[in-house]
């Protein structure tokens, strides 16, 4: 394709073709003399190619920037931004380091905005919110008709002032949260940085970050932006960041600086002279965070990649780094990756939204019945909204506001409980879902999703490795040790040609020579690397005077002059003086303080084995192996010349290396077996030895190697650098070229490593079993492996059969197999992720119905995809009054273990072990759920009460529309003279957490939702309509002349019945029930002494008013107070035995 560029010479762009693939094709141009810079062997001309004519493509011109505070609410650029072009989502974009104002497009700001309002939608859509539940906004109807005249029935704070007081709960709530979370966003956005501009450095906050900024990052400082990494204070090129929380990994991981920007001596040079131009060719914004594609044109082109980025919100663990922000504000990957949390609502909430449309029903019929008796006479239609509005207490406006604060205890309680340290709730609104648990939903390894934590530590051991005619286990170190001690006092030190070397692997081997080999390999092929501490005494304790690298790096830009501490790599000490070499090159003392990073900790298992059989790692930079033999201390070079990481998608790893000592060129490979097999030379032990090693229990992965010759790896070379340099494409034309030499190579052993389970495990599922929880085990782990864990973990009980489903692909298969584990009853099923994806093709609803009565499944070879059906399927066909444990489905647990806080911070619940689980199910979510139960009902109970006395006022005195009580005695009796008391119920407990865990089956019962029903409801709508029949019935036998006595006596009978109620409901008093009780009847005294227009207090003082509502309080509950004895001794339920038997014991 011909050359055409962007731009001519009156500014106007030029119609190209725009192709995938880029030549390397270069034309010289003439350069105008220049000033001598710093830059080493600075080229008179410069080349171009089609890519670097993509960067003179010109935007609108953009207008001159304005600075912007970072303030909370509303802001003029997140309005601006709605109407700006959105052309920076989709549409590569290319970046010129160090000059922002050649910027030609806009992009978004850099700031951090988790804010859910600001000042002008705050309150908008608060309301909004609120008025979409059907308690709000039918109480927002009935106090907007008191407006109306004909229809009022009382003052209008009788209805304004409940709704009101909810309202502002809930605002001041709302406000609080939104508060807390703006000032965590501007303590993120004010965190200063330093910006290298104009040659210049100056201190500004990260929101003043814009694209193109060439920046300078510390040790231990968040990454404020996804930045190019141009240098880094190590000679080598490298740094270490922590991804915790991006990724949930808290393994550190190696970036690499670009090799071009890390040689220029003065990195400022970028930002000054606009002669030396590096410009980066970046794709749009994405979500995925283990790919990147770009181009950086300086001297020439040079591929970017994942390994040269830092994303925003990880953190840099050494050193100091300059970079070069390409994605800003809500284009970072961190925010991308950052989707809106699901509303999640409870059961409970359900079952309450149902009862209260019963309510609503009831309401209607009343007041229908009401309006009848009285007749269609006169203006009957405002009776009935009169009739309406008098009722409407029925429906409690409190009950709304008295779960949510009761959730937030619950939740205080969860945080605070000293048995289950450092646990978080992060989603308040569903904390008695934890006591309706029918399935949990885990996984076997890191692959976090469903119970979001892990069985195991994710701590590695080596347990065996294999090599065809002999396996060796930790016993074996010894004779290990002894064969590589032998095989390198045996070889020659002398080069050899390398087209040579494979004239050598025809000869048979033995174990003498296999065993050194498959040493070799797993000390070469991997991608960790020794962190020393800086208690080495390199620099410690000699105090040389000799310049650190780093100290050297930061005088170019007069940077601070105390260098900041930080671990040293093995980069690092081979950089010092051949004095200081000598005086600690790489001995044991340094040794003592070295600590192995990685991205997995397979591998730093593999690299402590193979230190332990005596071959060490002692140092690893981009260029360069070093290990050290233990018996001789002798050191052996490798060069590194490719490396290919490990990806979810290969499953392997590779790694091409130059033997310093032989020249000779090896490419070692490893990963799974399922991708190795068809890789290595025909064998007969590998598939048999790896079933074996999973029946145990451990991970697998086969090693591999072949030796190239100059000219084989040549040619790989040149084929793979071209396909390097596409950017469309580009991961899988490189995999194409990668694949080549993955053939016939030679297998040279499998190894097994052991993932400890986390403390307790088995006692814990035992536990969780005979709850009547069915645990489900989803893993991307082969079936042997699985299954091992599986039995180990006690996940599957020893009473228990075991069912494996087969590998099937048709239907017919597919319906042989069920109908043969239809068969088998109360077995566990295993099976694996495609042929469940089969089988859910085909019969989905007979396998539900078949896996949802097992005790206990298995999926292994399980995707992320085939995890979302698994969860779907429980929540479609599973039974609706059983919750589901997972990520996707009812509630989220994390288990904060040793991948991080990430994955638990994304769950609604997060605890530190997996043992925490059964305190946190069994005794939180039990008691969590049923105190919510016993307080909606009794709230219920309260406006039903109330609701009845007016009715039966109302039929005594011919039908009137007449409220019983007004102005602030309906107010108070629903706030301050009930609210104490009837709250103090989200304290009661009916077990003691020690028999909770001690008797797991108790959990069962909660399952079959007996605790919140239709029949417990109608029981206490019973009980409301006698109480309330009772009080009113009564007052009026014992009425005398004065009607305003009627009001005494029935509304402190009322005040006292629903205190007495709330003593015979409590099942475990607590210290603050007897304070909230006598606080309430406190509050009630003051009442009738202040307000003198509702009561007579001369009446109040006689001995009438004393007798007259004794008697007709105790009409009111002494029957139900009765009935309760007999219930407790003639047929007390469980828990209350177990109470008596374990305090009998204690």
């Amino acid at each position: 394709m011909e050359n055409v560029p962007l731009v001519g010479k009156n500014n106007e762009v030029n119609n190209i073709e725009y192709s995938d693939e880029y030549e390397l094709t270069s034309t010289q141009a003439s350069a105008q003399p220049q000033q001598q810079t710093s830059i080493k062997n600075r080229r008179e001309t410069k080349q171009t190619t089609n890519l670097t004519k993509c960067f003179q493509n010109p935007f609108r011109k953009r207008q001159p920037e304005e600075k912007h505070k970072t303030t909370m609410g509303l802001s003029c650029s997140s309005l601006l931004s709605f109407f700006r072009n959105k052309s920076h989502k989709t549409q590569p974009r290319n970046v010129t380091i160090g000059h922002r104002e050649s910027n030609q497009t806009f992009y978004p700001r850099n700031v951090i905005r988790n804010q859910k309002y600001n000042i002008l939608t705050f309150i908008p859509l608060v309301l909004f919110e609120q008025f979409r539940f059907f308690l709000n906004l039918y109480f927002l109807v009935m106090a907007c008709t008191q407006f109306f005249p004909a229809f009022r029935i009382g003052y209008l704070y009788t209805y304004w002032g409940p709704l009101g007081f909810v309202l502002c709960v809930t605002m001041i709530k709302e406000a609080i949260d939104d508060i807390k979370r703006a000032y965590r966003d501007k303590e993120l956005n004010s965190q200063v940085y330093s910006l290298i501009r104009n040659g210049k450095r100056q201190q500004v906050p990260s929101s003043d970050l814009k694209v193109s900024d060439v920046i300078v990052i510390q040790k231990n400082q968040r990454i404020p932006a996804d930045v190019v990494l141009l240098q880094t204070s190590d000679k080598s090129g490298t740094c270490f960041i922590r991804t915790d929380q991006l990724d949930g990994e808290t393994d550190w991981k190696l970036r690499i600086a670009i090799p071009t920007t890390q040689q220029i001596d003065d990195i400022s040079i970028l930002t000054t002279d606009t002669a030396v131009l590096g410009k980066i060719h970046a794709e749009p914004p994405r979500l995925d965070i283990h790919e990147f594609n770009g181009v950086l044109s300086l001297k020439n082109d040079e591929p970017l990649s994942v390994e040269n980025i830092l994303w925003a919100g990880t953190v840099l663990a050494t050193g100091e780094s300059v970079c070069c922000v390409i994605y800003t504000g809500s284009d970072t990957r961190s925010v991308l990756n950052t989707s809106k949390p699901r509303n999640k609502v409870g059961l409970v909430d359900l079952e309450i939204n149902t009862l209260t449309k019963l309510l609503f029903v009831a309401l209607v019929l009343l007041s229908l019945i009401m309006l009848l008796l009285k007749g269609f006479k006169g203006p009957w239609w405002r009776y009935a909204v009169r009739f309406f509005l008098l009722f409407s207490y029925m429906i409690p406006i409190s009950l709304r506001v008295n779960l949510d604060l009761g959730k937030m205890v619950y939740s205080w309680f969860i945080e605070k409980d000293k048995h289950i340290p450092d646990s978080a709730v992060r989603t308040s609104t569903i904390p008695e879902e934890l006591g309706r648990i029918g399935y949990l939903l885990s996984d076997k390894t890191d692959q976090l999703f469903q119970l979001k934590g892990t069985l195991t530590q994710n701590l590695m051991v080596f347990k065996r490795i294999h090599l065809g005619t002999v396996s060796y286990t930790n016993e074996n170190q010894t004779e290990i040790a002894q064969l590589i001690k032998q095989q390198y006092k045996q070889q020659s030190p002398q080069l050899q040609p390398a087209s040579t070397i494979q004239k050598r692997s025809v000869v048979k081997r033995t174990e003498a020579t296999k065993v050194p080999d498959a040493v070799k390999a797993l000390a070469l092929c991997h991608n960790v690397t020794p962190v020393f501490e800086q208690k080495s005494e390199i620099l410690v304790s000699q105090q040389s005077p000799v310049k650190t690298p780093t100290s050297t790096w930061s005088d170019k830009f007069s940077l601070h002059s105390s260098r900041t501490e930080s671990p040293i790599t093995a980069a690092t000490i081979s950089e010092l003086s051949d004095e200081q070499q000598a005086a600690q090159p790489l001995g044991t003392n340094t040794q003592e303080g070295v600590t192995y990073q990685a991205s997995s900790p397979d591998e730093i298992a593999l690299v402590e084995w193979t230190e332990q059989v005596g071959l060490t790692l002692v140092h690893r930079d981009l260029q360069s192996i070093t290990l050290r033999l233990n018996s001789s201390q002798q050191t052996l070079h490798y060069h590194i010349l490719q490396l290919f990481p490990f990806t979810s998608e290969t499953k392997r790893m590779g790694i091409i290396v130059r033997d310093d000592q032989t020249n000779e060129i090896i490419f070692y490979l490893k990963g799974a077996d399922i991708v190795m097999q068809p890789i290595v030379q025909y064998n007969d032990w590998l598939q048999e030895e790896c079933s074996n090693m999973a029946r145990e229990g451990l991970r697998t992965l086969v090693v591999a190697k072949k030796i190239l010759t100059e000219e084989q790896y040549q040619e790989f070379e040149q084929r793979l650098l071209k396909a390097k340099l596409q950017t469309i494409d580009r991961n899988k034309r490189v995999l194409e070229i990668i694949e080549t030499l993955e053939r016939e190579m030679e297998l040279l052993c499998v190894t097994g490593v052991e993932d400890k389970l986390q403390e307790n495990v088995r006692q814990t599922l035992e536990i969780l079993r005979n709850a009547g929880i069915k645990i489900w085990m989803l893993t991307g782990d082969k079936l042997e492996t699985a299954t091992c864990i599986a039995k180990s973990s006690k996940l599957i009980g020893r009473e228990h059969d075991i069912y494996t489903f087969k590998s099937i692909s048709t239907r017919e298969d597919c319906l042989q197999e069920l109908n043969m584990f239809r068969r088998k009853a109360d077995a566990c099923l295993i099976i694996t992720g495609d042929t469940l994806q089969v089988c859910l093709g085909f019969y989905e609803s007979d396998l539900a119905e078949l896996v949802i009565q097992c005790p206990a499944v298995v999926v292994c070879r399980c995707s992320p995809t085939q995890k979302a059906h698994v969860v779907n399927l429980l929540k479609k066909y599973g039974e609706k009054r059983v919750r589901v444990c997972a990520k996707a489905a009812d509630v989220g647990i994390g288990i904060v273990g040793k991948e991080g806080k990430q994955a638990s911070s994304a769950a609604d619940f997060s605890i530190n072990q997996f043992s925490y689980l059964s305190r946190l199910l069994l005794v939180h979510g039990r008691n969590s759920y049923k105190r919510s139960a016993a307080l909606s009902q009794f709230i219920m109970h309260r406006g039903l009460i109330i609701s009845v006395m007016q009715a039966v006022f109302s039929s005594i005195f011919y039908f009137s529309s007449v409220s019983l009580y007004q102005g602030f005695l309906l107010v108070g009796y629903a706030t301050i003279y009930t609210m104490f008391s009837v709250f103090s119920l989200v304290l009661d407990k009916d077990v003691q957490p020690e028999i909770a865990l001690l008797y797991p089956e108790l959990y069962k019962e909660l399952s079959k939702g007996r605790s919140l029903s239709l029949k417990t409801f109608f029981l206490w709508v019973f009980i409301s309509i006698y109480q309330g029949g009772a009080i009113m019935y009564g007052s009026f036998l014992l009425f005398d002349d004065d009607f305003i006595h009627v009001v005494s006596i029935t509304f402190t009978s009322l005040i006292l019945t629903e205190l007495l109620m709330v003593s015979l409901t409590i099942r475990t008093w607590h210290p603050l029930m007897i304070v909230a009780q006598l606080l309430s009847l406190a509050c009630y005294v003051l009442s009738l002494i202040v307000f003198k227009s509702y009561f007579d207090a001369q009446f109040l003082q006689s001995f009438d008013f004393i007798w007259k509502v004794l008697v007709v309080t105790l009409a009111s509950c002494l029957p139900l107070y009765i009935l309760k004895f007999i219930q407790v001794k003639c047929a007390p339920p469980i828990q209350t035995k177990l109470q008596q038997y374990y305090t009998t014991l204690k």
